[in-house]
């Protein structure tokens, strides 16, 4: 993946600090056992009674740092410990002309990619240079539970200025990526990819090219993602949840201007629209917006792997190559029943891996807003002479509206068995756009809030979404099958007034976060805690 970085502010990259074998007695011999900050941080593991002032492990469930934890991070394996640090900081980058300030990881848009082997173990420290406490959540991957960053669940929140160590075994291949789980950080520049590579790959290729869309309001006019959320929410008893004061008066406008176009286009909308409830200024791919596009470079012939990470905040995206057609192996980092398509949706934190035979030429990989305002990202596969196309082609690849995940099938080789659930949990999406009360079964998130499963059962839960909108729903450390043989994911869709039942198997202990996609819905309410039960 090329990345681009202009004009830093502050920033150390993301840095790989060699690999070798560590001795495991069960916990890290690192000291990640429940990790460590350091520096002035005032940081430790929620007490497991969960009555301190950031207790999570309510009585009666899995402590994030309990024994079960540390008996299933066993049995992922002990193999050996592959180094690197982050440094989240203040940034700035120029988007087509316009530089905004920002945070990033590294002083990278994306944040240089974290790169390991199935049956490795990951040692991460995390230096926040940022104004803000700050927490790395790594997504899609069925990591131990005190490292999943969700604050004031698994771990308290890193502070300014202070450093944490995450460490964790991964046993699982795929295409994963990291970002804040602190406010609506992740609609800043923090996001990077984790990629874990299948020691035995069954695919053939012979270039790989990661991709990550976003969606970019940071910076713009004085905007800011927490000046939106309060925008958002100035209505409700309180005001906006973000917890901010300092946003600038322009900001402020500018947000109140974007929000009430937003409700406007929402009027108009139809219910098969996944629209973006906001309307982004940029989109941009790897980082840059369409005038300033990446080009990866090939040969024609050449069989290229193209890694697709939806890194946005709020936005669907239709995506395309012009004049091929791309084979999806994997969705959300498991392999599926290989299919050909010209067009993808791709939802926000969800994942596609194609393969693609590169033609002869300069064609344009285009990422299109789903909201219908016609906004796009886009970067250039290139192989040969010619001049590249206009920024603002729409290929045609892209009228037939793009395959979504629930028209493809699970690999045999990672199909859920069929099994009845041993537990139905039925979750109600509430909440609309002109109050801004998302929640779930009509209840704003508490991170006291539990929904009990135990080891070993297989779970259903049921997503009915009575809202007029799209909710990409996601489950922290676990992968759910979608039915009738449907792939594995850990993100899916859920439309306006419809029905998604998925399955998963409870085999990794913890408090664990489900919650929509959409940070800005997320933030305001529709986000929950699946609990796992003690056993003792």
């Amino acid at each position: 993946m090329r990345t681009h970085s202009r004009r830093s502010l502050l920033g150390a990259g993301m840095a790989a600090a060699g690999s070798g074998l560590l001795t495991s007695t069960g916990a890290y011999a690192l000291d990640t056992r429940n990790g460590r900050h350091r520096h002035h941080s005032h940081h430790t593991p929620p007490p497991p009674d969960g009555h301190g002032s950031h207790g999570s492990a309510t009585a009666g469930y899995v402590s994030p740092d309990g024994p079960e934890v540390l008996k299933a991070e066993r049995a992922r394996g002990s193999g050996p410990v592959r180094r690197f640090s982050v440094t989240a900081s203040e940034a700035q980058f120029d988007m087509g002309g316009q530089v905004v300030d920002t945070w990033a990881y590294g002083d990278l848009l994306p944040g240089k990619e974290v790169r390991v082997k199935a049956g490795e173990r990951v040692a991460m420290t995390l230096h926040n240079r940022l104004p803000h406490s700050t927490t790395i959540h790594w997504h899609g991957v069925q990591i131990r539970n005190d490292m999943d960053g969700s604050p004031d669940v698994t771990q308290r929140s890193v502070k300014a200025g202070a450093s944490f160590d995450y460490g964790f075994a991964v046993d699982i291949p795929g295409t994963y990526w990291l970002h804040p789980h602190v406010g609506v950080q992740l609609d800043r520049g923090l996001y990077a990819p984790f990629i874990v590579e299948d020691p035995r790959e069954p695919l053939s290729y012979d270039h790989e090219w990661i991709v990550m869309i976003d969606d970019w309001l940071d910076g713009v006019d004085g905007m800011t993602p927490d000046a939106m959320l309060d925008e958002l929410n100035k209505d409700k008893p309180g005001g906006g949840m973000s917890g901010h004061s300092e946003m600038q008066r322009g900001g402020n406008r500018a947000a109140a201007a974007a929000v009430a176009r937003m409700r406007r286009r929402a009027r108009h909308r139809m219910s098969d629209d996944p629209s973006d409830n906001i309307e982004y200024p940029f989109h941009v791919m790897n980082g840059r917006v369409a005038r300033d596009r990446e080009t990866f470079r090939a040969k024609p012939g050449d069989r290229i792997r193209i890694r697709l990470i939806n890194a946005a905040a709020g936005t669907a995206y239709r995506v395309a190559l012009g004049g091929h057609n791309m084979t999806v192996t994997h969705i959300d980092g498991y392999p599926v029943q290989h299919k050909e398509t010209d067009s993808l949706l791709i939802a926000m934190g969800e994942r596609f891996d194609v393969l693609v035979t590169a033609k002869e030429g300069v064609f344009p990989l285009t990422a299109l807003s789903a909201g219908g305002n016609n906004q796009t990202a886009q970067a250039l596969l290139r192989t040969g002479s010619g001049d590249a196309p206009d920024d603002k082609i729409r290929p045609t690849e892209l009228r037939s509206g793009g395959l979504s995940a629930d028209k493809f099938k699970a690999a045999s080789s990672v199909r859920l068995s069929d099994s009845e659930p041993d537990r139905t949990i039925k979750l109600d999406l509430t909440g609309n756009m002109d109050d801004w009360d998302w929640a779930i079964n009509g209840k704003p998130y508490s991170a006291s809030a539990r929904y009990p499963v135990e080891q070993g059962e297989r779970v259903r839960i049921t997503f009915h979404n009575t809202t007029t909108m799209w909710h990409p729903m996601h489950l922290h450390g676990h992968t759910f099958a979608l039915a009738n043989g449907g792939p594995r994911k850990d993100t899916t869709i859920v439309l306006p007034d419809q029905e998604v039942s998925v399955d998963f198997d409870a085999e990794n202990p913890g408090l664990w976060m489900l919650h929509c996609h959409n940070v800005y819905h997320s933030e305001s309410g529709m986000m929950t805690v699946l609990g796992y039960k003690s056993q003792k």
